[in-house]
C-alpha cells in the first residue's frame, strides 16, 4: 500500500501528478492551515447551509455571508473573514468533489455532521491533520494534554509558528476535536469515543478512494480512523450503507470491493482513474 496521502505533505513525497490530482478533488497541503485562526467551524457551517438551497452556487454562499450575514458577525470584516476561513476548510465551491459529496451527506443525517465537517477538515487543513494521530492515540477516559500537543506542533512545523501562534493552534483544534465529539469538556478535555452512522462511514471509506484506497485498505486510513470503531465494526456500518444505497460493496473469496458509482460524477471517475 502506498504511503498514506493524508500525510504526505509531512513526508514530502507527493509527485506532480498526485498533488495535481488531489489537489483538484479537494485535498489541501502545504505548510500553512486555518487553524492558526479558526476551529471547523461547524456553527458557522451549519448556518450557512440552514441558509441556502442544497444547490447553491459558490456566488450564493459567499453572498449569504457577507451580504445577508446569515452568520450573525458583527462586522463587514468578520463576515468576510469568515467567508475566506469557511472556503479554506470547506470549499464551498459544488464542483469541488469533497465539498459537494460532504454537502450531499450533510442533508441525509443530520447527526453525521460534526463528523462530516472533521473529515472534510482533516482533508483540507494540514495543521489539523498534524493533530489527528495523537487524539486518535488517547484511550477514552484519557486528558488531553496542552503541553504535549503544543510539543507536537512545534516539531511537525519545525520551528514555523512563535509561541503564541502555537498556543492558538493548539486551542483552536482542541475545539475542533470537541465539536466533532472526540472531546469532551471546556478546561479540562477528556477523550471520548465517537459513534459513527453508515452516512459518515460512506464519506470516509469515499475520501480514502478518492486518495487512491481499495478494498479493505479503505478500512485503515486516518478518515477510517476517526470514526473510532475496529474494522469488524466499520465493515458492518459498510454493509448497512450498501442496503440503504449509498456504496456498492461485494466480499468473495478473501476479496472486499468497495465503490462509490452512484456518487461519482463521469468527471470525477475520470479524474481519479490515472492516480489509481
Amino acid at each position: 500500500m502506498k504511503n498514506d496521502p493524508i500525510l504526505k505533505d509531512h513526508l514530502k513525497t507527493l509527485n506532480p501528478d498526485e498533488l495535481n490530482v488531489l489537489t483538484n478533488l479537494g485535498f489541501r497541503y502545504g505548510e500553512r492551515g486555518t487553524h492558526t485562526s479558526r476551529t471547523i467551524m461547524l456553527q458557522e457551517l451549519t448556518l450557512l447551509f440552514q441558509s441556502n438551497q442544497k444547490e447553491a452556487t459558490r456566488q450564493e454562499y459567499l453572498d449569504s455571508i457577507i451580504n445577508d450575514n446569515s452568520l450573525g458577525k458583527p462586522t463587514m470584516s468578520t463576515r468576510k473573514i469568515s467567508a475566506q476561513r469557511l472556503t479554506e476548510l470547506y470549499g464551498l465551491i459544488p464542483s469541488i468533489p469533497l465539498f459537494r459529496l460532504m454537502s450531499y451527506f450533510w442533508y441525509i443525517d443530520q447527526s453525521s455532521q460534526p463528523l462530516l465537517a472533521l473529515l472534510i477538515a482533516l482533508a483540507r487543513d494540514p495543521l489539523l491533520r498534524i493533530t489527528a494521530i495523537p487524539i486518535l492515540n488517547l484511550q477514552a477516559g484519557d486528558e488531553f494534554s496542552r503541553s504535549k500537543f503544543n510539543e507536537i506542533l512545534e516539531q511537525s512545523a519545525q520551528n514555523r509558528f512563535n509561541e503564541g501562534t502555537l498556543d492558538r493552534v493548539v486551542r483552536n483544534t482542541a475545539s475542533s476535536w470537541t465539536q466533532s465529539g472526540h472531546l469532551t469538556g471546556r478546561v479540562i478535555k477528556i477523550r471520548q469515543l465517537v459513534t459513527p452512522t453508515p452516512v459518515v462511514t460512506t464519506y470516509a471509506l469515499l475520501l480514502g478512494y478518492l486518495a487512491g484506497y481499495r478494498g479493505e485498505s479503505l478500512f485503515s486510513t486516518l478518515w477510517a480512523k476517526v470514526l473510532d470503531m475496529p474494522k469488524s465494526k466499520l465493515i458492518d456500518l459498510a454493509l448497512d450503507a450498501k442496503r440503504l444505497g449509498l456504496l456498492e460493496m461485494s466480499q468473495a473469496g478473501g476479496v472486499t470491493t468497495i465503490t462509490f458509482a452512484n456518487l461519482l460524477t463521469q468527471e470525477e471517475r475520470r479524474l481519479i482513474h490515472g492516480s489509481n
